[in-house]
């Protein structure tokens, strides 16, 4: 599954992998905000922005292909607000809509595919976010585990029961989601409860701490003001 398979790929072992993740959050929001400002005459910016993205994929060991294909998830969705902008008159500014919903799309899967998630929290709770906000990162990850896990196992049982998933009613599937909801309700009680057993005060721990070394500084430092010089001569 894709959860599983990004999970598998941000425990790799290279230069990437190694920062701080703090650094990598900087780092990835800087260049998200230069997407986010680009024009319709930044497609040299643009080509700059992705070949270095994709540099980025190939140097922390990640199949390339894979990596770019995944990025394409967030089309269908920036394709509804293109085509809206098309329709107005405005086609050269809905192109530019896909490619900084493409750009921006990499440039988070290039993030978690080289942090592992309880990292990418801990990143983010140096960086002092709020609470409140990392809390319920946390437990969205958590249960949204749990609910595909609740969903692989009734799959599992369909199939072995009614042949192949994609042959139920309308009704049927619904029944289904319902009992899926029931399900994971259920197990979300369990962990709720087995949880407070142990003492849970509104916080999970941190088990790790990684402190931020010069190499993660000067990192951040250097993509930083690559990112922001590119914008700024090329846009």
């Amino acid at each position: 599954m894709r959860h599983v398979r990004i999970d598998r790929w941000s425990r790799g072992e290279s230069y990437f992998h190694t920062l701080h993740a703090a650094a990598k959050l900087v780092a990835a929001l800087t260049l998200l905000l230069c997407i986010a400002t680009l024009s319709v005459r930044s497609l040299v910016c643009c080509a700059v922005y992705l070949m270095v993205l994709t540099v980025s994929v190939k140097a922390a060991r990640l199949p390339v292909g894979r990596v770019l294909l995944s990025a394409s998830a967030v089309l269908p969705f920036a394709v509804c607000f293109a085509i809206i902008t098309a329709l107005s008159g405005e086609p050269d500014r809905a192109a530019m809509l896909l490619i900084r919903g493409y750009l921006s799309s990499l440039t988070a899967l290039l993030l978690i595919s080289t942090t592992p998630m309880p990292d990418l929290l801990a990143g983010l709770e140096w960086l002092r976010a709020p609470r409140f906000l990392v809390q319920v990162m946390q437990f969205l990850y958590r249960y949204l585990l749990v609910l595909i896990e609740e969903a692989g196992a009734m799959r599992d049982a369909a199939e072995s029961r009614a042949g192949s998933v994609r042959s139920l009613a309308v009704r049927q599937a619904a029944g289904a989601a319902g009992v899926l909801f029931v399900r994971s309700w259920g197990r979300a009680q369990a962990i709720h409860r087995a949880m407070m057993a142990r003492g849970f005060e509104g916080h999970i721990p941190r088990f790790r701490e990684f402190p931020l070394q010069r190499s993660d500084v000067a990192f951040t430092l250097v993509a930083a003001a690559l990112t922001v010089g590119f914008r700024t001569v090329l846009a």
